[in-house]
């Protein structure tokens, strides 16, 4: 006769006998512990508890058997996502999706059931797009993000079995990840060098544009969040912005909406440069409403605000003299000229990159230097104290000289 185990098997002080196990629910161990059968009949003995615990695990494991995983195809799980999954989200996270699942996704996996999909083939179609179709590293990013969206949907309305689950998008060694990126490809920062931003500064000087290149050359606003900033949220006399809002075009129309992430809601503070331009722009602006009144009253474009009320445009920061409202694409005119009379490849969005190269080459702590950035995490921070710019090798090159 076999010996019986005792793995899992213990007394209790009071002499009666329990046991334990493991079990694994949805991709999570718990420990499972019993002094009694399952007819709950206190164990009296050792080998009682071990024909207990023997039942209990046959017991799970019949459930976990029983357990039907409903198939759905890959459109199904899609849609109920769109209906019941994506509320709250921005915008313009809802139209990229959007545009992916349309022009790309929808068609070649569509029709496939979810739970049929294996990690080879998304990694062959990432791979597809990355190299074969040419297209930009960071936007097959989006495609990757897009199906680990699609298995968690999945997952989490019982379509995919937990081993499924985990071997998709949990497990390091064998989820679907992105192809290995291209030697030639530049993910540097884009910075502007100090001749370029003096020369920048010249171009944008007394141009409608200047507040806006100044929020972006010395606050490192967003271009949505430069535009979108209302004078009820610049404090002149403690110095200070706050950042809760930013522009954007919803169906053809220009709304003030939630910042970009959580983090992005912050409290910028000021150089006295930045200061003083603002309370000179706010002095003038004064002058506006008396001088400009009839006018405004005409020119003057009424949006959307966050609450849903709707503001003028003269509440914003950004607005010409006579109440024209000034928006993102305010800056698509001074980037073909800069490039064409300066040989400066501008984008607005460089002043952002640039602020926060110049900001870590002083030295300003990773923490605060995070919260004025506005980001969500401290290792985006982080690359632009170990990117490489001029300055920084200057410095370098002057620490060199003191080994």
């Amino acid at each position: 006769m076999a010996k019986q185990t005792d793995t899992g098997i213990y007394q209790l002080k009071n002499g009666n006998w329990a046991f334990r196990y493991t079990l694994t629910r949805d991709g999570q161990k718990k420990d499972v512990r019993k002094a009694k059968d399952e007819q709950g009949n206190v164990l009296k003995t050792k080998r009682e508890a071990i024909v207990a615990r023997r039942a209990a695990i046959a017991m799970e494991q019949e459930k976990v058997k029983r357990k039907v995983i409903e198939r759905k195809t890959v459109n199904e799980v899609w849609k109920e996502y769109c209906e019941k999954g994506r509320a709250g989200k921005a915008y313009k996270t809802i139209l990229k999706q959007d545009s992916l699942w349309k022009n790309h996704i929808g068609d070649r996996f569509g029709n496939r059931f979810v739970g049929e999909i294996s990690v080879a083939e998304v990694n062959d179609y990432l791979t597809e797009l990355y190299f074969t179709y040419g297209l930009a590293y960071r936007y097959v990013e989006s495609f990757l993000k897009l199906f680990y969206l699609i298995f968690g949907q999945a997952y989490s309305r019982d379509y995919l079995e937990v081993d499924t689950y985990n071997k998709l998008c949990v497990n390091k060694s064998t989820r679907i990840k992105m192809p290995s990126m291209k030697v030639e490809d530049d993910t540097d920062i884009a910075t502007f060098s100090r001749e370029q931003l003096a020369r920048l500064d010249a171009y944008f000087e007394g141009t409608n544009a200047e507040t806006a290149y100044l929020l972006g050359r010395l606050c490192g606003l967003r271009i949505n969040e430069s535009f979108g900033l209302k004078w009820a949220n610049v404090d002149l006399e403690n110095g200070t912005i706050y950042i809760d809002r930013q522009q954007q075009y919803q169906d053809g129309l220009i709304k003030l909406v939630p910042v970009k992430t959580r983090n992005g809601k912050r409290t910028i503070y000021l150089s006295e440069r930045m200061r003083e331009h603002l309370a000179q722009k706010w002095e003038r602006e004064q002058e506006y409403r008396q001088t400009h009144r009839a006018v405004r009253e005409q020119k003057q474009r009424f949006i959307e605000d966050l609450d849903g009320s709707r503001i003028s445009s003269v509440d914003l920061v950004n607005c010409l003299p006579d109440g024209t409202i000034q928006t993102v694409n305010s800056f698509k005119y001074p980037s073909r000229e800069i490039k064409a009379k300066l040989g400066i490849p501008f984008k607005y969005h460089y002043l952002r990159h640039t602020y926060g190269t110049m900001m870590a080459e002083m030295n300003t702590p990773t923490h605060l230097l995070c919260n004025q950035m506005g980001h969500g995490n401290i290792r985006i921070t982080q690359r632009y104290y170990l990117g490489v710019s001029p300055t920084g090798i200057e410095a370098l090159h002057k620490n060199l000289e003191h080994l």
